[in-house]
């Protein structure tokens, strides 16, 4: 779940222990973004004991004073963004197979950001689909004559040339290009939230990253 809380030392220890009344067990907190007027944007992932309603988990972070949960989505595993080093590494040792090293970037980088699938297009003559995460979902097949993306961005309804099944359950949509590549990164989140502008930086960060490892 997004949780907006207040930047003061202790409101995460106050948010663990009203989740803790529900049985509820945090895995994983993610520090996405703070912001001047002295929030902190969360993405904690919580395990919620079998048949205990996601209603509960708003209901019981609210308790705590100033803090907001700006949404709930399910989600499997943890948040572990010391997971990238590890993926970085993946792809240097297979840059000179394009294929599999894109691949392999694609199975594992859902697991080090919180979204729940990743797409690879490449753009040289054509923008086509090369390769994605299995929980993907599949496109229209179009070959598009022009780059879509040149920079890190949410993607939005002005975006026409997404596939409509991209979009399903108000997915929330990003992308980035790889540097000094054809290729473009889109990551997706059914049912948001929408991506944050520090999100969107971070997102290009690897998009640097990997580009330069792949070029």
């Amino acid at each position: 779940m997004r949780v907006r809380l207040p930047d003061v030392p202790g409101t995460l220890g106050l948010i663990a222990a009203t989740l803790g009344t529900i049985d509820a067990d945090i895995r994983s907190v993610d520090v996405v973004q703070h912001d001047e007027e002295g929030m902190v944007v969360d993405d904690i992932v919580v395990d919620l004991p079998a048949g205990r309603l996601a209603d509960a988990l708003i209901s019981a972070a609210q308790e705590v004073d100033g803090v907001y949960v700006d949404s709930i989505r399910p989600f499997s595993g943890t948040v572990d963004r010391r997971g990238q080093i590890s993926l970085l590494a993946e792809v240097a040792r297979h840059r000179r197979r394009p294929t599999e090293s894109l691949q392999r970037l694609m199975d594992a980088l859902p697991k080090t950001m919180s979204v729940q699938w990743s797409v690879i297009l490449g753009a040289d003559e054509s923008t086509r689909r090369i390769a994605a995460s299995s929980s993907a979902p599949e496109d229209d097949g179009r070959v598009l004559s022009e780059t879509p993306v040149t920079a890190p961005r949410a993607l939005t309804d002005r975006d026409t040339w997404v596939p409509e099944s991209w979009t399903v359950l108000d997915s929330a949509l990003a992308a980035t290009p790889l540097r000094g590549t054809g290729y473009i990164l889109i990551v997706g989140r059914p049912g948001g939230p929408d991506f944050l502008l520090s999100e969107i930086e971070h997102l290009g960060e690897v998009g640097e990253i990997l580009g330069a490892l792949l070029s």
